[in-house]
């Protein structure tokens, strides 16, 4: 499972025009469920969302994570973060979970972030949506549960 998480100072999500995810300082996360993955993958890409300390304390060091700062997270399930570039120019997405099994572990990521207490908000699954973020520093890190980086 692959996550790609932006402190933001808002971000917002729509389908068809329609605002269905909104928040204000937080985290933008964007997740791709790889075939194979699993609940401990779940688990992993949350806990690791939930403790970032990306978020900067007193003295201008990031110390703090999105609990810590009343922060919200905007989650948008994202199958491209699976493209495989390696060859030509066309990704291969043969990595990429098959729907059904996607938004399983992408709901499990919510729902384990969500039980630390922290609002949640969300795309829809396996539409077109466009995401506005706004970047804060920018501060941008990319999370893999097979920890190949």
């Amino acid at each position: 499972m692959r996550a790609v998480i932006q402190r933001v100072t808002k971000s917002s999500v729509a389908v068809n025009s329609e605002t269905t995810g909104k928040i204000g300082r937080g985290l933008m996360v964007l997740v791709g469920v790889e075939d194979g993955d699993t609940v401990k993958d779940a688990e992993y890409i949350a806990e690791k969302v939930a403790g970032l300390r990306i978020f900067e304390d007193e003295n201008d060091k990031m110390n703090l994570s999105v609990t810590d700062v009343g922060g919200e997270i905007l989650a948008v399930s994202q199958f491209t973060l699976l493209g495989d570039v390696r060859k030509g120019k066309r990704p291969s997405f043969t990595r990429a979970a098959r729907p059904d099994e996607a938004d399983s572990l992408y709901r499990k990521v919510i729902e384990f972030i969500s039980s630390r207490g922290i609002n949640v908000e969300e795309g829809v699954f396996q539409t077109h949506m466009v995401v506005d973020i706004q970047n804060d520093g920018p501060v941008t890190i990319l999370l893999d549960s097979r920890k190949l980086f």
